[in-house]
């Protein structure tokens, strides 16, 4: 089962961005080209009854399968960054964290008025980041076609609050 393939080579780092934090790494994957390619194609095939006409990665683990994802899929890919990476026109989005507040941004117009997109980040845990996405999408006349993860943190209800921009959420590994 990929789950279970992805979980024993998930790497667990302790206190990791602080104390009391269990980072799962999932670094280690890339060094299995046959995990990364069977990690891809299931994502390919959950979205196959979906239109989607652009997928969204955001900073920076969602750009490895995000990009690999839309290029499988023969459509756009687009970052959402931290604030002050991109170097053309963009559009902001600030949201609240735990302790303080972040901010992403988008280009400006790389979003087509109606288009179905899809939001990737390697994991799910309170869904801020994924939320924030989500509103710049709709910032720019795009409509959120769902969410894809590698790993979610579901003792954190991160899909419950996405669940307001789409139903449609996938994570291959589940704690």
């Amino acid at each position: 089962m990929l789950e279970s393939k992805i979980k024993s080579v998930i790497r667990d780092v302790p206190d990791f961005p602080k104390p009391g934090i269990l980072f799962k790494d999932i670094t280690p994957i890339l060094h299995d080209q046959s995990l990364c390619n069977e990690i891809t194609n299931t994502f390919v095939e959950k979205l196959s009854a979906h239109k989607i006409d652009a997928i969204v990665g955001i900073e920076s683990r969602g750009f490895l399968f995000g990009f690999a994802l839309a290029n499988k899929l023969n459509i756009p890919f687009i970052l959402v960054r931290k604030a002050g990476k991109l170097p053309y026109k963009k559009i902001s989005y600030e949201y609240t964290l735990e302790y303080g507040s972040a901010k992403v941004e988008m280009h400006e117009e790389e979003i087509q008025p109606g288009w179905n997109v899809l939001i990737h980040d390697d994991l799910l845990a309170t869904g801020g980041t994924a939320e924030a996405a989500a509103r710049l999408i709709q910032m720019q006349g795009g409509k959120v076609a769902g969410f894809a993860f590698l790993v979610e943190l579901e003792f954190l209800k991160g899909a419950e609050k996405l669940e307001q921009y789409s139903k449609n959420s996938i994570s291959l590994v589940r704690y």
